[in-house]
């Protein structure tokens, strides 16, 4: 999905590394409009939501010379084996 994606972005142009800051800003965007689907309840927008911010992170990754599922396992990696509680819905770690 990640390769479709580049192409995607590749062929309108939205692959250029100097545009990185107003990727940023869609990707602010898009997580606004999570946020408000998941405060109305509305599965459709969230679905739609969560979709859109997953492929303006892919560009924005990719914009950066990075591969967004790089960075998760990444990221995995460093979280994997952490200990801790969950109160309140929160993860509080060790």
């Amino acid at each position: 999905m990640e390769r479709e994606i580049i192409n995607w972005a590749k062929a309108r142009k939205l692959d250029n590394p100097d545009n990185k800051y107003q990727q940023l800003a869609k990707v602010v965007e898009e997580l606004g409009e999570l946020s408000a689907a998941i405060l109305k309840r509305d599965i459709s927008e969230t679905i739609d939501a969560l979709g859109d911010t997953y492929i303006t992170l892919v560009i924005l990754a990719n914009q950066m010379g990075y591969s967004l599922e790089d960075c998760a396992k990444r990221a995995f990696k460093v979280i994997e084996y952490r200990k801790g509680k969950t109160e309140n819905g929160t993860f509080i770690k060790e």
